[in-house]
């Protein structure tokens, strides 16, 4: 009997049972913790479909200087936060700053299939996704996929961009 105690009880396999043991537990506790994040699905279909024309008709405006479109989907309380260039509230400003840097300088490219669409009840849409930006004028740079975040409110059956989030 005191063999099998010894065996047990004394030495490194004590030690190693104490440790499989406490790592079995922690491992049960830390996946009871921890949720995988799910593949996006549209909540709704029809809404996900009308931010990506939306966004689809925005940036086509952008990207060929189209400044009247452009500025019949931005909102007059539009809020625009760029990580680099800070918070943007003037609607008239951010056409002209798009007018002298952007036009016929710089493209933008969405990252296909990285748009998700939310719907904000009584209000409209979250758009979130993927994008990137070239630029003609340093045609070596690289261009590297950046998020954004667009906020749509539909009001007399019209989308418009309220706040945006440029993340580079």
């Amino acid at each position: 009997m005191n063999d099998l105690f010894d065996f047990f009880f004394k030495g490194n396999f004590f030690m190693k049972i104490v440790t499989l043991l406490y790592s079995l537990l922690l491992s049960w506790v830390m996946n009871g913790q921890v949720q995988e994040i799910p593949d996006y699905k549209p909540v709704d279909i029809k809404l996900h479909n009308e931010i990506v024309k939306m966004d689809s008709i925005y940036f086509n405006a952008y990207n060929t200087c189209d400044m009247k479109t452009q500025a019949d989907i931005l909102s007059e309380d539009i809020e625009f936060f760029h990580d680099m260039g800070g918070l943007s509230t003037s609607k008239s400003e951010i056409i002209a700053a798009t007018k002298k840097n952007i036009c016929n300088k710089v493209k933008r490219t969405l990252i296909e299939g990285s748009i998700e669409v939310y719907p904000i009840n009584q209000y409209g849409a979250v758009q979130i996704g993927y994008h990137e930006f070239f630029n003609n004028q340093e045609p070596d740079a690289k261009s590297v996929p950046s998020k954004f975040i667009a906020i749509w409110k539909k009001e007399n059956n019209k989308w418009q961009m309220t706040r945006i989030i440029s993340l580079h």
